[in-house]
């Protein structure tokens, strides 16, 4: 391998061209080595500067590029299974952000190519698993000092939706972080959701059902609640509150900067996910860089892209019917017996 691993990276928009900055400014042992858009104006706007980077709109042209050694995928979610696959055949390491592949049977595909190859080549991009608040939590948890965790209460607000953001969106898009949170803090599988649905905020878009309330069972009998509310208005935030038998525990609550002056105080309240968890993008993507320089593969796997997708599925199936909704997720390969689920 080169002194610094060559990156194709697949996707410049807003998540891409964030990555892009990371590898280049941010990242130690990791270099840009190509670029995919179908926009080639924005990918060449995202390389601006940088050497020794080519630019394609071909995603997979990006990979057989001079100089690449893996591959980071920040295109839109139904994009990712063609590059995830061609990934695989290449025996190229992947780093994809969530959703890894959005509908469960393209993700169940990318399951399978992987358990075919015997290795573990692809880590999912659930970067709340790399937050220093949700690993002190996941730690005091595995500690087993509060007890056994009986629910955990979730908040997820964001300002205001995007074009185009749909009542099923709010769960296979913004409740996939807490799906995969929820999973890896508890150590357990998610069963059944049901959604709730109380009158739409007057600052939604017409026909967009903001807020929802989303609860989840686990097989070690956890209940997971929700709160999702994109159009909130003043800012993104983000909470999980663990209630075990002999305690709780709290974090979101003081991701923040209080500013007094002028006989008052004012807390800052973060408007972008990419300022709330820069940080753990920064940890999610080391990480990744120095685990494929050792020829290793951590993190969030294929399999828990995969369950994610199911329960996403299942959630947007409840909030369509207003029923409780089983998951059913295939049987999990033998690749991925040793995690910690």
């Amino acid at each position: 391998m080169a002194e610094l691993l060559g990156v194709a990276v697949l996707g410049a928009g807003h998540m891409g061209a964030d990555h892009i900055r990371r590898l280049d400014q941010v990242v130690s042992g990791a270099r840009v080595a190509a670029v995919a858009d179908p926009d080639l104006d924005r990918a060449k706007d995202a390389v601006a500067g940088l050497d020794g980077v080519t630019v394609h709109a071909d995603p997979l042209a990006a990979l057989d590029a001079p100089g690449v050694e893996a591959v980071l995928i920040a295109s839109p979610g139904p994009a990712h299974e063609e590059p995830l696959l061609a990934a695989f055949e290449r025996g190229l390491p992947v780093l994809c952000e969530k959703p890894m592949v959005p509908d469960s049977t393209g993700a169940l595909r990318v399951v399978e190519a992987e358990a075919g190859l015997g290795r573990r080549l692809a880590q999912i991009g659930f970067m709340r698993r790399y937050d220093a608040e949700y690993r002190r939590l996941k730690s005091l948890l595995d500690g087993g000092g509060l007890g056994r965790p009986l629910m955990l209460h979730c908040t997820h607000r964001n300002v205001s939706s995007p074009p185009g953001f749909t009542s099923a969106m709010l769960i296979n898009s913004s409740v996939s972080h807490e799906i995969d949170a929820a999973r890896w803090l508890l150590g357990q599988e998610l069963t059944a959701v049901t959604v709730l649905r109380p009158r739409p905020s007057s600052d939604a878009p017409d026909g967009l059902l903001d807020p929802q309330l989303v609860l989840f069972e686990t097989d070690g009998g956890a209940l997971v609640d929700v709160e999702v509310f994109v159009n909130c208005g003043f800012g993104y935030q983000v909470r999980c509150e663990a209630v075990c038998e002999r305690g709780s525990a709290r974090i979101g609550e003081d991701h923040t900067m209080l500013v007094t002056s002028a006989g008052g105080a004012r807390a800052e309240v973060a408007q972008d996910y990419l300022v709330r968890f820069a940080d753990a993008y920064d940890r999610e993507v080391q990480a990744w860089v120095d685990a494929t320089r050792q020829g290793l593969v951590t993190g969030p796997s294929s399999w828990d892209g995969y369950a994610s997708s199911v329960v996403a599925e299942a959630g947007v199936r409840a909030l369509e019917s207003g029923g409780r909704t089983a998951v059913e997720l295939a049987p999990r390969p033998d690749l991925y017996a040793d995690l910690s689920r």
